[in-house]
């Protein structure tokens, strides 16, 4: 038999072994196929809540009795006074109250007639994200409450208010829409790179300490083929199905924008076609890579368990390398781009924020895929054809 053949019929036999396992159907449909509209419901469930919040424009307040012209300007930009609870303090610190309180103080009118500057607390909890994330707009509205006030004083008293704001500032903001939908959408690389692992795992383990554990790994070592035949075989399909779970991952998010509940992130998040294929450029060699990187860990093993143990360090290692672009707060740097994990990462959330790459950008990963599974599927070979087989 020639080896091109062999490789075919060892990877015919595999691709069946795995597609017969439930465990690996079941990654396949759960973490491909439903991955991006569950993800994209979360993000927009998440975005949905603050944007009903935002619309509610309700503030919490502590002795507005005290302070009729403060209320009477929370109500011209037509926001709703309610009283805050008696225990808010309790409240904000176990997150059953999500908004800020503005506490006033009894003399606060007396002090404004006698020219004082009262003091007004503004009441939240770090901890507390949402009441964090709320005490913003809140104190940018005392503000404005202050600046009113003052021009006013200095209105009475025929005093330019010029003097008041010297210069004017204006935000321009250099980011695109797409960029600013990275904000929120920019976990999406990972959930698509842990979908290809995941999947990847039980076809690389099986194939390799899952056989040997069964005891059919010594009768196919028997068979006439060169080693290599049978591990580049394995390998193709431990790789199609990490390839299969990347394309079906990848296409799920363009079903899963119909069910997005925000129509400003519907509008901000912008993922077709043209972007679904740049993903599977950088994926597909990512998830040949990983396969053959897992197989070379599991080809040690004895047991499908302690090849599950053995693997940990490797989905450890490319679940944490992500995290280098969220404490690198100098932005991205060229030598990102040859550690695995990361490089497909930081190309993914380009492609979101609509930034091209050159093709040296493309290329620095791909030969680090192939290198890395080269060398993988050598040490494989390699492995099989020296140890023994128990």
């Amino acid at each position: 038999m020639k080896p091109m053949q062999a490789v075919l019929t060892v990877f015919r036999k595999e691709i069946s072994d795995a597609l017969r396992d439930r465990r690996t159907l079941l990654t396949v449909l759960v973490s491909s196929v439903l991955l991006g509209p569950l993800v994209l419901v979360a993000i927009s469930a998440l975005v949905a809540s603050l944007e009903s919040r935002a619309e509610a424009r309700q503030v919490f307040v502590v002795g507005i009795d005290n302070a009729p012209s403060l209320k009477n300007w929370f109500e011209r930009q037509t926001y709703t006074v309610k009283a805050a609870p008696a225990d808010y303090e309790k409240q904000l610190r176990n997150a059953r109250l999500t908004d800020p309180v503005v506490v006033v103080p009894a003399d606060f009118e007396v002090a404004l007639q006698r020219g004082e500057s009262p003091t007004i607390e503004l009441v939240s909890d770090s901890a507390n994200q949402r009441s964090q994330a709320g005490a913003g707009p809140i104190a940018r509205l005392l503000s404005g409450f202050s600046r009113e006030r003052a021009t006013l004083n200095l209105a009475l008293r025929g005093i330019s208010l010029e003097l008041l704001e010297p210069m004017q500032v204006e935000d321009r903001d250099l980011a695109s829409t797409q960029t600013r939908a990275t904000q929120i959408t920019g976990m999406l690389p990972y959930f698509v790179m842990m979908a290809v692992l995941y999947g990847a795992l039980n076809a690389a383990l099986d194939t390799t300490a899952g056989e040997r554990e069964r005891g059919s790994l010594e009768p196919l070592l028997m068979n006439p083929a060169e080693r290599w035949v049978l591990v580049v075989g394995k390998w193709g399909a431990v790789a199609s199905v990490g390839m299969l779970i990347a394309v079906l991952s990848c296409l799920s998010f363009l079903p899963g924008q119909w069910v997005l509940r925000s129509d400003t992130l519907a509008a901000m998040f912008q993922y077709g076609p043209r972007e679904a294929a740049l993903f599977l450029v950088v994926l597909l060699p990512f998830a040949a890579a990983v396969s053959a990187l897992l197989m070379a860990v599991a080809i040690r093993c004895k047991s499908f368990k302690e090849a599950q143990a053995s693997s940990t360090v490797v989905m450890l290692a490319a679940s944490l390398l992500p995290l280098v672009n969220v404490f690198s707060l100098g932005g991205d740097s060229p030598w990102h781009l040859w550690v695995p994990a990361l490089a497909q990462n930081v190309l993914m959330t380009r492609v979101l924020k609509g930034e091209s790459f050159d093709t040296a950008q493309v290329l620095v990963p791909l030969v680090v895929c192939v290198l890395l599974a080269g060398v993988c599927v050598w040490f494989v070979a390699r492995t099989l054809r020296s140890a023994a087989v128990r």
